[in-house]
């Protein structure tokens, strides 16, 4: 599977969180070429606001690892990850992260905080931003739009 595959899989995902209620963002976790660990938004479900898709996902890759590292392995989220998501992706040590949207507000890698970028990041993931993006805008704004009527 190529990268847009795996994205179209987390678009997958961000879909399910959106019939939910959820903001309408999926996550997926890869590790040599097999997905690992999966997750959307679960916010308002959990009651919870640490229950992002990408912590939901990275959770997830850690059960079945069996470890909470994720050397080697590859997010894939369609929303710019924000600074609690980021310094997740750092602690577990996540090789890759491929995500659609930026985010302009909360964004923490790209838009915002750049914390990738910092010195005191001694893990450094891969960043390829905006893949799939015009998909991954859409269904955020018309989820949004939906909510303003």
């Amino acid at each position: 599977m190529t990268d847009l595959d795996y994205m179209q899989k987390a678009l997958e995902l961000a879909k399910e969180a959106g019939i939910a209620g959820e903001i309408p963002v999926g996550a997926i976790v890869v590790l040599n070429d097999k997905i690992i660990g999966q997750g959307f938004n679960k916010r308002e479900s959990k009651f919870d606001i640490s229950s992002h898709a990408e912590i939901e996902a990275i959770k997830d890759a850690e059960k079945t690892l069996g470890n909470w590292r994720l050397d080697g392995a590859t997010l894939y989220v369609t929303l710019e990850p924000c600074l609690m998501c980021s310094g997740a992706i750092l602690q577990s040590r996540l090789s890759k992260v491929v995500f659609g949207s930026r985010d302009e507000k909360d964004g923490a890698i790209v838009s915002n905080y750049f914390v990738f970028d910092s010195p005191c990041s001694h893990e450094r993931p891969l960043v390829y931003g905006e893949i799939l993006k015009d998909e991954c805008d859409a269904l955020l704004k018309s989820f949004f739009a939906s909510k303003r009527k």
